[in-house]
């Protein structure tokens, strides 16, 4: 290790203090063409130097674009029925003006959303990095996310299983940083120059334009197949990570490695983090297709909402800083982007924290238009050599000229521009927007004093690279061989899912395979899964009626790491969450406890959807609308029964209500019951009756339950033990996790055995306060298994709820031995 924790230690943990925004009030006498009324949201600190940019058409009258009234939305003619003239400036001026609305989307992650927040530094990093954001505590640094999808066209659905984008823009005082990063640590290649054949692959087949936003066809798992650097990211996809519950349950990371600069010069290798606080979690794979029928835009309007209800997400923005002497003191290399660096090896080191607050006033003038750039680095922050991070600060560039028809003028569109002044001798070009007074713009020169001054690292604080970089070699497209284990990593992140996430992988894998004609691709497919994991390759070749493999343990080994599962953490917090409370239009007192059941679930910041019949006073959704894909959670209030066992309707499709109660049970939503509810709902949904009506669990599900809340810590090694090659095969593997777990049930049947002791010393006069608190967890715990029944509405049963929420989809309803 070399060291390298005690050293991190050193650097310490800054708190959080409140700072005023640096940039309020600083524009005024500017160009401002908005009305001076905006909206409390647009006026926050976040995009206060964009709001400057809008326009307000408010009690106004119409205009040409130079000016000029324009009366009514009729072309010239001659005469009633004649011919439209050729002088209509007005019609051929809006006719041409819409024409040319629409630009080149991004070649990749064209499907996105974005919005506004602010980032606090929580201390001064000017012991790591001379950049300015980082060199205050409670500094405040404007920011715009954006988060989008990798595959799919920007008319896609959002829930697709893909990659996801996490770009954040910090508009510094000393310019633009631009962290162009994903939802998964690692990428699919090791070099830019592979970067068009990667999408060439994955991207519609060029015949016939199918799949939209989809992998399951032969040209992607070709190129996986052949291409084996792939391999770490293709298992990231096809777990949760692939499909997120919504962008604001998703970590980000900077994917490639860079330099943090002081102020002397030292540098020290970086990779970003940004951990999501309301914690990380997942959709299944069924609600996503249904998701992308009934709602493509599920994600955008989720993040969307959940800043207009004041429920902005926010972010702990970390990195992981290693010094440059120990760069090669890994079994892996920190410049291959297609291996993360375990954070039992490198803790993170927090920065501060990132909160989104603001919603774009104008989708394509702010999300379309803003582009970002791995190039767009400030002072104290350096590239490293990975060469794909090379390469992508040029792509960028490069793909942004073509989106804006070959003019380098792109960077002064408003959401392009710093917030501080620029000053250089670029000129003109399409699209120039300002008006420079310089008649000497080249340097040196002595006409104008020598301005604009070049800064440097002393004088001007200029940008200046790390004085420990160097280069050295003759040229070479030879790739180093420090980047040719392309196994051993994937197979840690399989090693660190829990049993249930295993499935889930082999299930995408098998959904994924099953689309594709060749046989040699399938073969292919199987022959690197193998190197991965014997089981993992049997359980898809056994769907794809193919020969099962023998193992390959050459890069077999037993090694976890955190970080890597969505289902052994709850939810860090509920608020946001949707919850559909069903009632009955036709029950007084089942739409009462509805609203009652709303406004102490709002109170957490959850959001309560009454779904009843009819959209009668109180109700927000009917059944003919709602879906169990619509909601986190679902409570059945008293006497809500009624619309379960009412005949054959024409407000809402046959079973409906019962549909929404199994699918929610399927896919292990919380579902809680009250009253009647409980007692007519097993005649619609004797399933549920047969699993856990009364609340119990068998001896399955208590091992089921140890598997999914698996929160064992993986203990702290050095580089060396934990890159080692295990050579065990991988049945053997199975063997010892079996153990593991028998071990465990052991265990919990003892503290089971405990806890109902104690809920029997309970009913003495002597009942201490933490016996009451074990009572209630036990209690609450129920909820996690799907239906809790109660006859009323209690402080308990509110607390179980939550909980269930909060526990989110850790249930066994699709929890199930490999098959």
């Amino acid at each position: 290790m070399h060291g390298l924790p005690l050293l991190l230690a050193g650097f310490g943990l800054a708190t959080h203090s409140a700072a005023q925004c640096p940039y309020a009030g600083v524009m005024h006498g500017s160009n401002i063409v908005s009305d001076d009324s905006q909206s409390d949201q647009h006026s926050t600190c976040s995009r206060n130097h964009i709001a400057q940019y809008e326009v307000d058409d408010s009690n106004v009258y119409m205009t040409s674009d130079v000016g000029g009234p324009i009366e009514d939305q009729n072309s010239l003619k001659a005469g009633e029925r004649g011919p439209s003239l050729l002088e209509d400036f007005i019609l051929r001026q809006k006719i041409t003006r819409f024409d040319h609305e629409r630009v080149p989307e991004r070649a990749v992650h064209a499907r996105g959303a974005g919005a506004y927040g602010t980032f606090v530094s929580n201390g001064n990093w000017s012991n790591i990095t001379a950049a300015s954001f980082l060199a205050e505590e409670g500094k405040t640094t404007p920011v715009f996310v954006r988060f989008s999808t990798v595959a799919g066209s920007r008319g896609s659905a959002d829930t697709v299983r893909d990659v996801r984008g996490f770009a954040v823009r910090f508009w510094t005082d000393e310019g633009i940083h631009d962290v162009v990063g994903n939802n998964i640590p690692v990428f699919f290649i090791q070099d830019a120059a592979q970067f068009p054949d990667l999408i060439h692959a994955v991207k519609p087949s060029p015949d016939n334009e199918i799949p939209q936003a989809a992998t399951a066809h032969d040209s992607a798992w070709d190129f996986f197949s052949q291409e084996t650097t792939s391999l770490h990211t293709l298992l990231w996809a096809m777990s949760n990570h692939g499909l997120p519950r919504s962008y604001r349950h998703m970590n980000g990371f900077g994917v490639n490695t860079y330099r943090f600069v002081t102020n002397d010069g030292h540098s020290k290798l970086i990779k970003w983090h940004f951990k999501s606080r309301q914690g990380v979690a997942s959709l299944l794979w069924e609600e996503a297709q249904i998701l992308a029928g009934r709602n493509p835009d599920y994600h955008r309007r989720d993040l969307w909402d959940a800043i207009e209800a004041g429920n902005g997400p926010e972010w702990d923005v970390a990195v992981q800083i290693i010094d440059e002497e120990d760069a090669q003191a890994f079994k892996f290399d920190l410049l291959d982007a297609t291996k993360l660096l375990p954070e039992e090896l490198v803790p993170l080191q927090i920065l501060g924290r990132l909160k989104l607050d603001a919603n774009p006033t104008n989708y394509f003038a702010e999300t379309e238009q803003i582009m970002f750039q791995p190039g767009h680095i400030v002072r104290g922050i350096d590239f490293s050599e990975d060469p794909l991070l090379q390469g992508r600060t040029f792509s960028y560039l490069d793909t942004q000229l073509n989106r804006n028809l070959g003019s380098p003028n792109f960077e002064q569109i408003p959401i392009n521009r710093p917030i501080n002044s620029v000053h250089n001798n670029n000129r003109d070009g399409a699209g120039q927007q300002f008006i420079h007074r310089n008649t000497k713009p080249y340097s040196p020169n002595s006409l104008n004093s020598g301005s604009p001054k070049q800064a440097n690292q002393t004088q001007g604080r200029g940008f200046f690279t790390a004085m420990d970089r160097s280069a050295w070699g003759p040229p070479t497209r030879e790739r180093s061989a420090s980047f040719a284990d392309h196994w051993t990593q994937p197979r840690l992140f399989y090693n660190s899912l829990t049993r249930i996430e295993k499935q889930f992988v082999i299930d995408a894998v098998r959904f994924e395979t099953a689309s594709l004609k060749s046989h040699q691709v399938k073969a292919n497919v199987l022959r690197e899964l193998n190197r991965v994991d014997n089981n993992l390759a049997n359980h898809v070749a056994s769907f794809l009626g193919m020969r099962r493999l023998r193992p390959d343990p050459t890069y077999y080994h037993n090694n976890m790491t955190r970080g890597c599962s969505t289902m052994n953490k709850w939810l860090k917090s509920i608020a946001g969450l949707k919850v559909g409370i069903l009632t009955s239009t036709t029950s007084h007192n089942s739409l009462g406890q509805a609203e009652h059941l709303a406004d102490i679930l709002e109170a957490e910041g959850v959001v309560a959807i009454i779904v009843g019949e009819t959209l009668a006073d109180g109700v927000e959704m009917t059944y003919a609308r709602a879906h169990a894909a619509d909601f986190d959670g679902i409570l059945v209030t008293n006497a809500a029964d009624q619309a379960f066992v009412r005949p054959r309707t024409t407000l809402y499709p046959k079973d409906r209500p019962s549909t929404i109660i199994q699918d929610a049970y399927r896919w292990g939503k919380p579902i809680g019951l009250i009253g009647s509810a409980r007692k007519h709902l097993p005649k619609v949904a004797p399933s549920l009756h047969r699993r856990d009506y009364n609340g119990t669990r068998n001896e399955e599900e208590w091992e089921e339950v140890e598997e999914v809340e698996w929160m064992r810590e993986v203990e702290e090694t050095d580089k060396e033990a934990s890159d080692q090659h295990y050579e065990e095969a991988d049945e053997e593997a199975d063997e010892e996790t079996t153990e593991w777990a028998g071990e465990e049930e052991e265990k919990t049947n003892e503290e089971a055995d405990e806890e109902t002791d104690e809920e029997t010393d309970d009913e003495s006069d002597d009942e201490s306060d933490e016996e009451k608190v074990q009572e209630e967890t036990e209690f609450a715990i129920l909820v996690e298994y799907g239906v809790f029944p109660t006859e009323e509405v209690n402080t308990d049963f509110i607390t179980a709820f939550k909980r269930g929420l909060s526990i989110f989809k850790f249930q066994d309803r699709f929890a199930r031995e490999s098959e």
